[in-house]
């Protein structure tokens, strides 16, 4: 049993459907070599980890009670390797992945003015190269980054979720567009103009789709999109309206935005910090200052 071995398992455990073949891909080694190192690892144990179901394997009983023991133990190992790694270097770097409407403003911001009141060398490095909630949580949990910033995307215990700011929901349309003399509006008014939507893999989707469910009624959608800001930039250039966050990127494009007088709804945005994840002490003193200084975003 090696910790290569062990790895592999916790992979296998995650991949979709617990698949080889995927798991195999999400590693960059052969299905075999997965096979083997699963099957050698059974019979150290002298024990069933998986069965077969269909294409793909099952835990047995005793395949999930290990697996919350490696999971543990890796946890504390790959901590203490970090914990020892940052106290080899001599300059603090915090890791901070967030959505791209908080990175304009608020993330900066923050950042900023934690610098400005900090004592300690460090250096922040920022990403928000995939732009959606789902996303960067994977990557919280992958270790890729210290903090996120970003929707909640799920209630799992592993996730410390902390609310920092929040976003109200405002209809935009261009400006030469008849619903542009209004404002404020009722969502259930914009059913007869042709929208710019959400599409599915946003975390905003379902939550509009029910807001016009409540009000009788569907948009007809022209596009559907996955960020706030292709939305506003397609409504800016005339291809229809759109219910979006009201974010600071609207007030710099050529667009009406019309606050909504019912229904009302807030998007609140969170710090997300992996509760086992190890955090040097200049990461815990941002964690702290954020948990000091958070506020609504300003639009």
């Amino acid at each position: 049993m090696n910790l290569f071995h062990l790895r592999y398992f916790v992979t296998l455990t995650l991949a979709k459907s617990q698949n080889y073949t995927r798991a195999a891909r999400q590693l960059n080694i052969t299905q075999p070599s997965l096979s083997n190192a699963i099957h050698g690892l059974e019979a150290e144990l002298d024990l069933a980890l998986f069965v077969r179901q269909g294409r793909n394997v099952v835990l047995t009983s005793e395949g999930r009670e290990f697996s919350r023991i490696v999971d543990h133990s890796l946890t504390i190992l790959d901590s203490g390797i970090e914990q020892l790694q940052h106290q080899n270097n001599e300059q603090t770097v915090i890791k901070l992945a967030a959505l791209r409407t908080l990175s304009t403003r608020w993330v900066p911001g923050m950042v900023r003015e934690f610098l400005q009141n900090s004592q300690q060398d460090v250096r922040f490095e920022f990403t928000n190269e995939n732009g959606l909630s789902p996303q960067i949580i994977q990557g919280l949990r992958a270790k890729h980054y210290d903090i996120c910033f970003c929707s909640k995307v799920d209630e799992q215990e592993d996730i410390a979720y902390f609310p920092i700011a929040s976003q109200a929901l405002v209809v935009i349309t261009p400006t030469d567009h008849p619903l542009a003399t209004r404002n404020q509006i009722e969502l259930s008014e914009t059913l007869a103009f042709d929208q710019v939507t959400f599409s599915k893999r946003s975390g905003l989707a379902p939550i509009i789709r029910q807001l016009f469910a409540e009000c009788g009624g569907q948009p007809h959608s022209v596009y559907a999109i996955e960020e706030d800001e292709a939305v506003a930039g397609l409504v800016a250039n005339g291809f229809g309206i759109a219910v979006v966050p009201n974010m600071p990127l609207l007030k710099t494009l050529p667009v009406k935005i019309i606050p909504l007088s019912f229904p009302t709804w807030q998007r609140i945005f969170y710090m997300a910090t992996l509760k086992d994840h190890y955090q040097s002490p200049a990461a815990k003193d941002f964690i702290d200052f954020v948990h000091a200084h958070h506020a609504d975003i300003r639009q």
